[in-house]
């Protein structure tokens, strides 16, 4: 398994077929590979030999896409930092993976100044820039470095399935970030099962507008490579800019986060008229709420899929023929997977049972990068553990409760913030929710709610929490109080960040 194998298949036998959108470059198989076969001539020019790692500090753009598949031909290994980390983040992230070269975006200058002194691994001479810019003094300007490649085929790596492909780190959403490590046999596992789980074929038409630093972009990007259909690629989110080109480029596939799919939803020029072409609209990164499904079902029949999955290697896939029948499931293991629900006490749990999500699969890692202890906890023979709870009904279709840690313990009970979401959400006025639990003294936590207004709508705090509280199941699920804001903290992977809800609310 190589899948630096597959641009130059494309290239040989689809060599005008439109491979890439991004910008207002439009690339054939031909032109892409003669592009990412100069990047990695340049790789291997700068010193860079099969396993040595190369970090990206890129937004979406044709570099940063060219990188991913010039690492597939060389064998270094890629690490896609996310645009959103601040210098000393990155600082930790590049010594962690032992970084040898740093191809970054102009604008993030400043930062790499502030740090380059401290990582004596990465000569001055492998410090690349992208953009305007780019030349400024001590660092190498990307089209000059660029320049200095051959648009010739590099040499044959003699890779494997075993060799290493990227370290994707963490998003940290629970904690600090871990560099997960994928091989070439992962990342055919990915090409070949989500092809196959999202009825992607060379003549679909991918559209991505979220980031591609992380790996829930993988799942349409590597079966797109895979069965070398076209990959539209936004520099960044506009839900006006995703509605036009859906109908302009008769899209037949989409992978989008919640907050995205809401933004696509409640905007003023979506009309379901303009989707005839899409054959798949993916949730994925957290649970989309019940009422937006119950409205994507309703608005554009037939499209729905939902896919739960950890950057480990654990997945499942909700397909868009079970959407209505398992309403509220996030579905099924896909082909060569297995999910089971695992006890407190290590036994497997009943149907319908709550426990903590556990998975086999061919997409699992090896390992943390250089974390053999953590390796240890999360897989144990052979399964993943994924800090995460949920059960199986009878036809063994999983439905995700909550994460295990952001798990609300009030009273002694267990509280799971995603029962108290999903109430929240069908006030009129809210346009999205995210509970976390804040430190009580008399019940240790207690729930409160953060809610995102629909534009022009009005709602008080009482409100909000005398409502929810009057619809909710039980006593302990009524929350304490509930804060505002105009748009969640995120990462770079749209993942709404409780964490940092929870401490600014503790600082209040």
């Amino acid at each position: 398994m190589n899948i630096g194998s597959l641009l130059p298949r494309h290239a040989r036998y689809r060599t005008n077929h439109t491979a890439l959108v991004v910008g207002n470059r439009r690339l054939t198989y031909g032109e892409l590979d003669a592009y990412v076969n100069r990047l990695a001539n340049a790789l291997l020019a700068a010193g860079l030999r099969k396993g040595d790692k190369f970090t990206t500090v890129l937004p979406n753009c044709l570099e940063l896409m060219a990188a991913y598949w010039a690492a597939a031909k060389t064998g270094a290994v890629i690490v896609p930092a996310s645009p959103l980390l601040q210098a000393a983040g990155l600082a930790t992230l590049l010594a962690d993976s032992d970084t040898v070269m740093v191809i970054g975006h102009a604008s993030f200058a400043d930062a790499f100044n502030e740090i380059r002194d401290g990582l004596p691994a990465i000569p001055r001479d492998r410090w690349v820039l992208v953009g305007d810019g780019g030349d400024r003094p001590g660092y190498r300007a990307y089209d000059a470095f660029l320049a200095g490649g051959a648009p010739t085929p590099p040499p044959d790596a003699g890779l494997g399935d075993d060799d290493v492909y990227n370290i994707m780190y963490s998003s940290g959403t629970t904690g600090l970030p871990k560099g997960i490590v994928h091989t070439h046999y992962v990342r055919a596992m990915y090409c070949m099962i989500f092809a196959q789980s999202f009825r992607i074929i060379p003549e679909s038409v991918v559209l991505h507008a979220g980031s591609i630093v992380f790996n829930g972009s993988m799942v349409d990007l590597m079966p797109w490579m895979f069965a070398g259909g076209t990959y539209i690629l936004h520099e960044s989110f506009d839900a006006t800019r995703v509605i036009a080109d859906i109908k302009a480029e008769r899209v037949t596939h989409i992978v989008m986060v919640p907050a995205q799919i809401i933004a696509v939803l409640n905007h003023p020029s979506f009309d379901p008229d303009g989707f005839r072409s899409l054959e798949m609209l993916q949730n994925i990164g957290a649970p989309l709420p019940l009422r937006y499904k119950q409205l994507l079902n309703d608005r554009l029949p037939g499209r729905f899929y939902e896919l739960y999955g950890l950057t480990e290697g654990l997945m499942a896939v909700l397909d868009k023929h079970d959407a209505v029948r398992k309403e509220g499931s996030v579905g099924c293991p896909p082909p060569f997977m297995a999910i089971r629900i695992m006890r407190e006490d290590g036994s497997e749990a009943a149907p319908g049972e709550v426990g903590e999500i556990t998975g086999q699969s061919p997409c699992l890692m090896p390992g943390y990068y250089k974390r053999p202890d953590l390796t240890a906890q999360a897989i144990r023979d052979g399964w993943l553990y994924s800090g995460d709870a949920g059960y199986l009904d009878e036809d063994g279709y999983l439905f995700l409760v909550d994460r295990l840690k952001d798990m609300i313990l009030s009273g002694g009970v267990n509280v799971y913030p995603k029962d108290i979401e999903e109430i929240v959400v069908q006030h009129p006025a809210v346009r999205e929710v995210a509970v976390f639990g804040a430190p009580d003294e008399r019940w240790g936590e207690v729930p409160v709610a953060a809610v995102v207004l629909n534009e022009g709508a009005q709602a008080s705090a009482e409100e909000i929490v005398a409502w929810t509280n009057s619809r909710v199941g039980a006593k302990f699920q009524r929350l304490h109080d509930a804060v505002f804001y105009d748009e969640f903290p995120r990462n770079v992977a749209g993942k709404t960040l409780k964490r940092d809800m929870r401490a600014h609310y503790a600082r209040q």
